[in-house]
């Protein structure tokens, strides 16, 4: 599901209730003429109840009717405006309006009772003096019921009333049933209609730009179309919930895919979290041309990718003033300086640890005894305290982020002595000695494999290493390597993990786009995961400490 989709959703979500709006209350709900059948009860349901015998007894010219039946019909003006004779969909030449149609019921007698209006029992009665003066009050045309006896139908027509808004009428039905129907069903119910005039070719629009009264209609709460629009905006509502709550952030899509090449270097201790989050972001901008190459030689070192970057730079031929759109180095701290285009971007906190085999005996060691481990002053581990086994001091090659960060945070500033041999697996087990590889996952292999070895490693790839349990992770003067010991105990051995651009990446470019998931979207969350603080959460941006 991508972001436009969701925005759809939102946008027909406020659509459909403005439209059922719209619908309800400027088109068919400004004249809309309702009615409501309030009672349809046979006389015999009633039969046993205190005085009510006299309903069985009912007469019609002097013969009683059969199986009595009564229905009380209200009519009103259910809408905004007020109903005129023109309003109602009829031949103008049609005294009524309405047409109340009872299927195998014969009509015996009709009331008009409770109007709202004075005026309302003007259209439907109008007075005569015969010759004798004599005043007569007698229904008018408008105003009249039928008996069909081939079609077993009473039909009941009433007047095109004038009703101001909120107005209302009820008319009182008798019925019987039809002579020689000896069943006992219950009676359909109702049909109320309203004229349909002579079928004019313009009627239909009459209904719309008119807005003359269509039909008669039920309306307790809302038309059935705009019962239509209330359940599509309930169900968009719906939808649009479950995108927010039960689908995941960290699958959503981010807020700004760009088409294009990013290329990205640097250190080896960040790029695991970096390369995870580059992953994310393909999977998410799939379909928007953008690519990241991921090979196992992208995060090459800080020192190798920030030269990368500069070369980049260069050959790109970048006017002072602007920016290359297309790499990212990373670098453990601050690169050297010499790099006049390179702008730095403090992203995260990167926890480092030192590690030694399990055989040495040491868990907790001062940052006094470190030094000189790494100075070549401590050749075998019984003189801090450990095992009587020769240290075998592995580190990383000058290059690298994580041995320039022991060497600022934890060494003073003191270089370890150059290797005694070059390759690490030819150490002598049995004596000290020192070498160097550009691999982080050597250090952690050898370490693990080989009688008192020390070595260093970014915390979370020591964590996640298949033999994580043949080493130790060292505490400095009793502080953990972790980010909660920066935080709590100034844990010594840390980084600030830096984004290099040759200039100021662009807006819209493939490496703006990439930053700003990193530092502002989900990719924080797998910078967290990777076990990174992020500077943007930090107290002092300018140091990035942890909060």
């Amino acid at each position: 599901m991508n972001e436009q989709v969701e925005q759809w959703i939102a946008i027909l979500s406020v659509a459909f209730p403005v439209g059922a709006f719209l619908w309800e209350f400027a088109v068919v709900g400004r004249k809309r003429l309702g009615y409501r059948v309030q009672m349809d009860t046979l006389a015999a349901d009633v039969t046993g109840k205190p005085y009510a015998d006299v309903l069985g007894d009912m007469q019609h010219n002097g013969t009683e009717l059969r199986d009595p039946s009564f229905v009380l019909l209200r009519v009103e003006n259910a809408g905004s405006a007020k109903i005129v004779p023109e309003d109602y969909l009829a031949d103008p030449n049609d005294a009524y309006g309405i047409k109340v149609t009872f299927r195998n019921r014969r009509v015996a007698a009709v009331v008009l009772t409770d109007p709202s209006q004075a005026e309302i029992p003007d259209f439907f009665f109008r007075q005569e003096t015969d010759d004798n003066n004599v005043v007569t009050t007698v229904a008018k045309d408008g105003f009249r019921r039928d008996n069909n006896e081939a079609e077993r139908t009473g039909v009941v027509r009433l007047p095109k009333v004038t009703l101001p808004r909120g107005s209302e009428y009820k008319v009182l039905v008798v019925l019987e049933r039809w002579a020689g129907d000896d069943s006992t069903d219950k009676f359909p119910k109702p049909e109320v209609t309203g004229t349909d005039g002579e079928g004019r070719w313009y009627d239909s629009l009459q209904k719309f730009f008119r807005l003359q009264a269509t039909r008669t209609e039920s309306h307790v709460f809302a038309s059935r179309p705009a019962w239509w629009l209330i359940w599509i905006l309930i169900a968009g509502v719906g939808l649009q919930a479950c995108f927010t709550l039960i689908w995941r952030d960290d699958r959503r899509p981010p807020l700004d895919c760009v088409e294009g090449t990013l290329e990205l270097h640097g250190s080896t201790a960040f790029g695991p979290a970096v390369r995870a989050a580059a992953e994310d972001f393909l999977r998410r901008c799939e379909g928007a041309g953008l690519t990241i190459p991921l090979g196992d030689d992208v995060f090459e070192g800080s020192t190798d990718g920030v030269s990368a970057l500069d070369q980049a730079g260069e050959d790109a031929k970048v006017e002072v003033g602007k920016g290359l759109g297309t790499h990212i180095t990373f670098t453990d701290g601050l690169a050297s300086k010499g790099h006049p285009r390179l702008v730095p971007q403090p992203i995260a906190i990167s926890v480092f640890t030192i590690v030694v085999n399990e055989s040495a005996g040491v868990e907790n060691l001062s940052q006094a005894q470190i030094r000189d481990i790494f100075a070549g002053r401590v050749t075998n581990w019984n003189q801090v305290g450990g095992e009587n086994v020769p240290v075998h001091l592995i580190n990383r090659d000058p290059g690298s982020g994580t041995r320039s960060t022991l060497v600022a945070k934890v060494l003073k500033g003191e270089e370890p002595p150059q290797f005694t041999v070059t390759d690490c697996a030819s150490l002598d087990p049995d004596r000290y000695g020192r070498c160097e590889d550009d691999n982080p996952d050597v250090l952690l292999n050898e370490t693990a494999s080989m009688r008192g070895a020390i070595s260093y490693s970014e915390t979370a790839k020591a964590d996640g290493h298949k033999d994580a349990d043949r080493f130790v992770k060292l505490k400095i003067d009793g502080k953990e390597p972790t980010a909660e010991g920066v935080e709590d105990t100034n844990y010594p051995y840390w980084q600030t993990e830096y984004a290099y651009t040759y200039g100021n990446a662009p807006a819209g470019s493939p490496a703006a786009a990439f930053l700003n998931f990193l530092t502002q979207q989900s990719g924080r969350d797998i910078l967290h995961q990777h076990g990174h603080g992020l500077c943007s959460e930090a107290e002092n941006s300018g140091e990035c400490r942890p909060i």
